[in-house]
């Protein structure tokens, strides 16, 4: 039987799936559909250090192709998901991270402390949401990125992952500034900026206009920041993220240079996603006589 395990910059993971953050609440909540153990980690929801209300609905639209998200990141802050959520982790079937989001430095920082201590493996750092009204995006800037990365690097001592955007200009640009500042690994990526309009009420489809499409149409683009990321910068440990439904998406973000790859908007229409990930995946190693799902990282054969 095919060894199914990764290692992710210092974190050994069970399998090389990810349950993404955004899509699995708390992960206490989506405990109860079960599943859990197809997975190496499952990412909770982002938190503030001050409760966000999110933004006005509707902020879900079906894009065709994909989904729009205007969520705004509704939470209710640092303290309470600590008070609430940290003492049920140890209970989980699963090694759970955080994931800290902030309007500054400061928040960045103070977020990640105390979500690291708790039971939480490791924090992945969401750097960019494309859809807090009137906020930038941090991974947009290299500095912007550095300065928070390095100032959770300094205050922690647990693993850390970067969430990019797919937004990026210079995606290389800004993976090379998180690993320099201290990152243990990238997540490629989060939504892209998108849009859609209802023809009928000529209205938006989203209050906020703009939100973020994930889905399917994601997965060609973030595959792209996948290759370009692992080309620039052989070593770095990569979270494949984006359009994930089938174990072919897996293997392809694997052959990409992923050494994980992270599951998210799939779990909306089939919660237990992961099992039939993880049995279609195992189906193809048996096919191609793999041994070890590890020796396919970085095995896409160019032209």
């Amino acid at each position: 039987m095919t060894d199914m395990s990764m290692m992710l910059g210092p974190v050994a993971l069970r399998s090389p799936l990810i349950a993404a953050s955004g899509t699995v609440g708390s992960v206490v909540d989506f405990a109860r559909v079960g599943a859990l153990e197809a997975y190496g980690a499952a990412v909770a929801k982002s938190v503030s250090g001050t409760p966000w209300p999110g933004n006005p609905a509707p902020r879900l639209a079906n894009a065709g192709a994909g989904m729009l998200n205007a969520i705004g990141i509704e939470n209710p802050g640092v303290a309470a998901w600590v008070d609430e959520i940290g003492p049920l982790l140890e209970s989980l079937p699963v090694p759970v991270w955080g994931s800290a989001v902030g309007k500054t430095v400061g928040e960045f920082v103070d977020v990640a402390g105390q979500l690291a201590a708790t039971e939480v493996e490791a924090v992945e750092i969401n750097l960019s949401c494309p859809n807090l009204a009137g906020e930038s995006i941090w991974a947009l800037d290299a500095g912007a990125t550095a300065a928070v990365v390095k100032a959770v690097r300094s205050a922690i001592d647990k693993p850390i992952g970067a969430k990019l955007s797919p937004n990026a200009q210079d995606i290389v640009g800004i993976a090379g500034a998180a690993v320099e500042s201290g990152a243990d690994w990238l997540v490629l990526t989060n939504t892209i900026s998108a849009a859609a309009i209802d023809i009928e009420t000529r209205k938006p489809l989203l209050t906020r206009t703009t939100g973020g499409l994930s889905g399917p149409a994601l997965k060609p683009i973030a595959l792209r920041c996948v290759l370009q990321v692992r080309d620039a910068f052989p070593t770095i440990p990569i979270v494949g993220c984006g359009g994930v439904r089938s174990g072919s998406d897996v293997v392809e973000y694997l052959l990409a240079g992923a050494s994980a790859v992270a599951i998210g908007t799939a779990h909306f229409e089939r919660p237990r996603v992961g099992r039939m990930v993880m049995k279609q995946l195992r189906a193809y190693c048996s096919r191609n006589g793999v041994d070890r799902l590890q020796d396919l990282i970085g095995g896409m054969q160019p032209w």
